[in-house]
Protein backbone atom coordinates (compact mmCIF):
# COMPACT_ATOMS: atom_id res chain seq x y z
CA UNK A 1 0.00 0.00 0.00
CA UNK A 2 1.57 3.41 -1.22
CA UNK A 3 1.34 6.27 1.34
CA UNK A 4 0.48 9.44 0.03
CA UNK A 5 -0.43 13.34 1.59
CA UNK A 6 -3.91 15.40 1.42
CA UNK A 7 -2.64 19.16 1.97
CA UNK A 8 -5.78 21.18 2.81
CA UNK A 9 -3.02 24.73 1.33
CA UNK A 10 -5.06 27.38 3.16
CA UNK A 11 -4.02 30.60 2.21
CA UNK A 12 -2.07 33.37 4.00
CA UNK A 13 -0.68 30.55 6.45
CA UNK A 14 1.06 28.35 3.62
CA UNK A 15 2.72 30.53 1.39
CA UNK A 16 5.21 30.01 -1.40
CA UNK A 17 8.25 28.89 0.81
CA UNK A 18 5.95 26.74 2.68
CA UNK A 19 5.03 24.88 -0.62
CA UNK A 20 7.89 24.46 -1.86
CA UNK A 21 8.92 22.60 1.79
CA UNK A 22 6.04 20.50 1.36
CA UNK A 23 6.70 19.05 -1.94
CA UNK A 24 10.70 18.29 -1.62
CA UNK A 25 10.02 17.45 2.07
CA UNK A 26 7.14 14.97 0.93
CA UNK A 27 9.44 13.66 -1.81
CA UNK A 28 12.66 13.17 -0.06
CA UNK A 29 10.75 11.60 2.80
CA UNK A 30 9.18 8.95 -0.28
CA UNK A 31 5.72 9.50 -0.29
CA UNK A 32 4.10 8.54 -3.13
CA UNK A 33 1.65 11.62 -4.09
CA UNK A 34 0.74 15.60 -2.85
CA UNK A 35 -2.90 15.82 -3.64
CA UNK A 36 -4.87 19.04 -3.51
CA UNK A 37 -8.71 20.29 -2.97
CA UNK A 38 -10.17 22.85 -4.59
CA UNK A 39 -12.50 26.17 -3.22
CA UNK A 40 -12.57 28.96 -5.50
CA UNK A 41 -14.28 30.92 -2.73
CA UNK A 42 -16.01 30.28 0.25
CA UNK A 43 -18.49 32.08 2.07
CA UNK A 44 -19.48 33.46 5.41
CA UNK A 45 -23.09 32.48 5.26
CA UNK A 46 -24.00 29.60 3.33
CA UNK A 47 -27.46 26.90 3.62
CA UNK A 48 -25.30 24.10 1.73
CA UNK A 49 -24.12 21.17 3.91
CA UNK A 50 -20.53 20.25 4.40
CA UNK A 51 -20.87 16.34 4.03
CA UNK A 52 -17.20 15.82 6.14
CA UNK A 53 -18.48 17.68 9.25
CA UNK A 54 -21.40 16.74 12.20
CA UNK A 55 -22.22 20.59 11.93
CA UNK A 56 -22.22 20.75 8.02
CA UNK A 57 -19.47 23.83 8.29
CA UNK A 58 -16.32 23.71 6.06
CA UNK A 59 -13.58 24.25 8.40
CA UNK A 60 -12.03 26.92 6.49
CA UNK A 61 -13.73 30.50 6.40
CA UNK A 62 -12.89 33.84 7.35
CA UNK A 63 -9.97 35.76 5.19
CA UNK A 64 -8.73 32.08 4.44
CA UNK A 65 -9.10 30.67 1.27
CA UNK A 66 -7.44 27.44 -0.68
CA UNK A 67 -4.37 27.77 -3.57
CA UNK A 68 -6.13 27.12 -6.43
CA UNK A 69 -4.87 23.40 -7.09
CA UNK A 70 -3.38 23.65 -10.93
CA UNK A 71 -1.43 26.56 -9.71
CA UNK A 72 0.09 24.74 -6.70
CA UNK A 73 0.33 21.44 -8.36
CA UNK A 74 2.26 23.34 -11.16
CA UNK A 75 4.81 24.66 -8.41
CA UNK A 76 4.91 21.35 -6.66
CA UNK A 77 6.15 20.19 -9.92
CA UNK A 78 8.57 22.40 -10.58
CA UNK A 79 10.40 21.67 -7.16
CA UNK A 80 10.28 17.99 -7.63
CA UNK A 81 11.13 14.81 -9.71
CA UNK A 82 9.09 11.77 -9.16
CA UNK A 83 6.48 12.40 -6.30
CA UNK A 84 2.64 11.99 -8.15
CA UNK A 85 0.36 15.16 -8.12
CA UNK A 86 -3.12 14.74 -7.73
CA UNK A 87 -6.24 16.74 -6.97
CA UNK A 88 -8.30 15.55 -4.44
CA UNK A 89 -10.86 16.71 -5.88
CA UNK A 90 -11.36 19.21 -8.85
CA UNK A 91 -14.83 20.55 -9.57
CA UNK A 92 -15.06 19.24 -12.56
CA UNK A 93 -18.79 20.72 -13.65
CA UNK A 94 -18.48 24.29 -12.30
CA UNK A 95 -15.63 24.89 -14.68
CA UNK A 96 -15.01 25.63 -17.97
CA UNK A 97 -13.88 21.82 -19.50
CA UNK A 98 -11.63 23.62 -22.68
CA UNK A 99 -9.55 25.69 -19.99
CA UNK A 100 -9.57 22.29 -17.33
CA UNK A 101 -8.49 19.96 -19.85
CA UNK A 102 -5.52 22.51 -20.99
CA UNK A 103 -4.72 23.12 -17.17
CA UNK A 104 -4.12 19.60 -16.43
CA UNK A 105 -2.69 18.29 -19.43
CA UNK A 106 0.17 21.64 -19.04
CA UNK A 107 1.04 20.55 -15.52
CA UNK A 108 1.10 16.57 -16.94
CA UNK A 109 3.30 18.03 -19.84
CA UNK A 110 5.58 19.75 -16.94
CA UNK A 111 5.75 17.08 -14.53
CA UNK A 112 6.77 14.86 -17.29
CA UNK A 113 3.53 12.74 -16.98
CA UNK A 114 2.67 12.80 -12.78
CA UNK A 115 -0.77 14.08 -12.56
CA UNK A 116 -3.77 12.16 -10.74
CA UNK A 117 -7.10 13.52 -12.34
CA UNK A 118 -9.25 13.62 -8.76
CA UNK A 119 -12.70 14.88 -10.07
CA UNK A 120 -15.96 15.36 -8.20
CA UNK A 121 -19.57 16.98 -8.97
CA UNK A 122 -19.21 19.81 -5.40
CA UNK A 123 -21.50 20.03 -2.73
CA UNK A 124 -21.80 24.15 -2.29
CA UNK A 125 -24.38 25.63 -4.14
CA UNK A 126 -23.37 28.99 -3.35
CA UNK A 127 -20.11 28.61 -4.81
CA UNK A 128 -22.05 27.12 -7.72
CA UNK A 129 -23.65 30.52 -7.91
CA UNK A 130 -20.71 32.84 -7.50
CA UNK A 131 -19.49 30.88 -10.83
CA UNK A 132 -22.94 31.53 -12.64
CA UNK A 133 -22.99 27.39 -12.92
CA UNK A 134 -26.20 25.70 -12.68
CA UNK A 135 -26.09 23.59 -9.59
CA UNK A 136 -29.08 20.80 -11.03
CA UNK A 137 -27.70 18.12 -12.73
CA UNK A 138 -24.27 18.66 -12.05
CA UNK A 139 -23.64 15.14 -12.36
CA UNK A 140 -24.65 14.57 -15.85
CA UNK A 141 -22.39 17.49 -16.82
CA UNK A 142 -19.08 15.95 -15.12
CA UNK A 143 -19.87 13.27 -17.40
CA UNK A 144 -20.02 15.27 -20.66
CA UNK A 145 -17.43 17.69 -19.70
CA UNK A 146 -15.18 15.07 -18.99
CA UNK A 147 -15.92 13.32 -22.65
CA UNK A 148 -14.69 16.73 -24.08
CA UNK A 149 -11.51 16.82 -22.08
CA UNK A 150 -10.35 13.74 -23.17
CA UNK A 151 -11.70 14.66 -27.05
CA UNK A 152 -9.30 17.32 -26.40
CA UNK A 153 -6.36 15.42 -24.73
CA UNK A 154 -5.89 12.61 -27.47
CA UNK A 155 -7.73 14.22 -30.69
CA UNK A 156 -5.25 16.30 -33.18
CA UNK A 157 -8.84 18.04 -34.13
CA UNK A 158 -11.13 18.31 -31.49
CA UNK A 159 -15.15 18.51 -31.66
CA UNK A 160 -17.67 17.97 -29.26
CA UNK A 161 -21.73 18.27 -29.85
CA UNK A 162 -23.35 17.39 -26.66
CA UNK A 163 -26.54 18.49 -24.39
CA UNK A 164 -23.84 20.71 -22.22
CA UNK A 165 -21.15 22.06 -24.10
CA UNK A 166 -20.93 22.09 -28.26
CA UNK A 167 -16.67 22.42 -29.25
CA UNK A 168 -16.28 23.29 -32.96
CA UNK A 169 -13.41 21.86 -34.42
CA UNK A 170 -10.35 23.14 -32.57
CA UNK A 171 -6.66 22.18 -31.99
CA UNK A 172 -4.97 22.31 -28.51
CA UNK A 173 -1.75 21.32 -27.24
CA UNK A 174 0.74 19.99 -25.69
CA UNK A 175 -1.14 16.95 -25.42
CA UNK A 176 -0.97 14.89 -21.93
CA UNK A 177 2.25 13.04 -21.30
CA UNK A 178 0.12 10.19 -20.21
CA UNK A 179 -2.00 8.87 -22.81
CA UNK A 180 -5.04 9.12 -23.60
CA UNK A 181 -4.99 10.83 -20.47
CA UNK A 182 -4.28 11.26 -16.77
CA UNK A 183 -6.38 8.52 -14.76
CA UNK A 184 -9.52 9.56 -13.56
CA UNK A 185 -10.19 9.30 -10.28
CA UNK A 186 -14.03 10.03 -9.02
CA UNK A 187 -14.55 11.49 -5.79
CA UNK A 188 -17.75 10.49 -3.73
CA UNK A 189 -19.49 7.49 -1.79
CA UNK A 190 -22.79 7.82 -3.12
CA UNK A 191 -24.03 5.40 -5.41
CA UNK A 192 -24.03 8.13 -7.70
CA UNK A 193 -20.45 8.87 -7.57
CA UNK A 194 -19.23 4.77 -7.46
CA UNK A 195 -21.30 4.06 -10.13
CA UNK A 196 -19.15 6.74 -12.14
CA UNK A 197 -15.92 5.07 -10.71
CA UNK A 198 -17.37 1.57 -12.73
CA UNK A 199 -18.54 3.72 -15.41
CA UNK A 200 -15.52 6.22 -16.10
CA UNK A 201 -12.86 5.81 -13.56
CA UNK A 202 -9.45 4.70 -13.18
CA UNK A 203 -9.77 4.82 -9.76
CA UNK A 204 -11.70 6.03 -6.62
CA UNK A 205 -10.77 8.50 -4.09
CA UNK A 206 -12.83 7.89 -1.43
CA UNK A 207 -12.73 11.10 1.44
CA UNK A 208 -13.49 11.12 5.28
CA UNK A 209 -14.31 6.98 5.50
CA UNK A 210 -13.94 4.45 7.72
CA UNK A 211 -12.46 1.30 7.28
CA UNK A 212 -15.72 -0.37 7.72
CA UNK A 213 -17.13 2.40 5.69
CA UNK A 214 -14.66 1.88 2.70
CA UNK A 215 -15.57 -1.99 2.74
CA UNK A 216 -19.31 -1.13 2.31
CA UNK A 217 -18.07 1.06 -0.03
CA UNK A 218 -16.21 -1.25 -1.69
CA UNK A 219 -18.75 -3.92 -1.86
CA UNK A 220 -21.03 -1.68 -3.73
CA UNK A 221 -18.30 -0.78 -6.13
CA UNK A 222 -17.68 -4.24 -7.15
CA UNK A 223 -20.82 -4.71 -8.03
CA UNK A 224 -21.01 -2.19 -10.38
CA UNK A 225 -17.92 -2.71 -11.37
CA UNK A 226 -19.01 -6.89 -12.41
CA UNK A 227 -22.55 -5.28 -14.03
CA UNK A 228 -19.62 -3.33 -16.76
CA UNK A 229 -17.44 -6.55 -17.06
CA UNK A 230 -14.94 -4.88 -14.87
CA UNK A 231 -13.05 -5.46 -12.17
CA UNK A 232 -11.43 -4.34 -8.86
CA UNK A 233 -7.81 -4.92 -10.02
CA UNK A 234 -8.83 -2.15 -13.36
CA UNK A 235 -8.57 0.32 -10.60
CA UNK A 236 -6.52 2.03 -8.18
CA UNK A 237 -7.99 2.94 -4.53
CA UNK A 238 -7.11 5.66 -2.88
CA UNK A 239 -8.58 6.36 0.49
CA UNK A 240 -8.07 9.68 2.74
CA UNK A 241 -9.42 8.68 6.52
CA UNK A 242 -9.02 12.64 6.59
CA UNK A 243 -11.19 12.93 10.45
CA UNK A 244 -11.04 9.76 11.33
CA UNK A 245 -8.72 8.17 13.52
CA UNK A 246 -5.66 6.74 12.23
CA UNK A 247 -2.58 4.28 13.74
CA UNK A 248 -0.34 1.77 12.44
CA UNK A 249 -2.92 -1.18 12.93
CA UNK A 250 -5.82 0.96 11.57
CA UNK A 251 -3.65 2.02 8.83
CA UNK A 252 -3.10 -2.08 8.08
CA UNK A 253 -6.94 -2.40 8.17
CA UNK A 254 -7.08 -0.25 5.08
CA UNK A 255 -4.99 -1.51 3.35
CA UNK A 256 -6.30 -5.47 4.32
CA UNK A 257 -9.91 -4.02 2.86
CA UNK A 258 -8.05 -3.46 -0.17
CA UNK A 259 -7.12 0.09 -0.43
CA UNK A 260 -3.71 0.54 -2.51
CA UNK A 261 -3.38 4.45 -1.68
CA UNK A 262 -3.79 5.64 1.78
CA UNK A 263 -3.83 9.42 1.70
CA UNK A 264 -3.07 10.90 4.42
CA UNK A 265 -4.08 14.48 6.20
CA UNK A 266 -0.97 17.15 6.62
CA UNK A 267 -1.32 20.11 8.22
CA UNK A 268 0.87 22.79 9.44
CA UNK A 269 0.64 27.11 10.59
CA UNK A 270 4.35 27.12 9.50
CA UNK A 271 7.12 24.98 7.87
CA UNK A 272 8.76 24.14 11.35
CA UNK A 273 5.38 22.25 12.36
CA UNK A 274 5.17 21.09 8.95
CA UNK A 275 8.37 18.94 9.00
CA UNK A 276 7.28 18.13 12.16
CA UNK A 277 4.10 16.35 10.34
CA UNK A 278 6.24 15.07 7.76
CA UNK A 279 9.02 13.33 9.99
CA UNK A 280 6.22 11.93 12.29
CA UNK A 281 3.69 10.35 9.54
CA UNK A 282 7.34 8.88 7.45
CA UNK A 283 8.17 7.20 10.76
CA UNK A 284 4.80 5.86 11.32
CA UNK A 285 3.19 4.78 8.06
CA UNK A 286 6.35 4.65 5.76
Amino acid sequence: MRISLFAPLISPQNDAAYLKALARGAEERGFHSIWLGEHVVLFDEYDAQYPYAEDGRIPIGGDRGLLEPMTALSFIAAHTQKIRLGTGICLVPQRNPVYTAKEVAAVDYLSDGRVDFGVGIGWLKEEFSALDTPFARRGDRCREYLEVIANLWSQDVSSYSGEFYQLPPCRQYPKPVQQPGPPIFFGGESNAALRRVADLGDGWYGYNVSVDETRACLARLDEMLAAKSRRREDLEIAICPYSHKLNQDIAARYRDAGVDQLVLLIVGRDIEELNRWLDRLAADYL
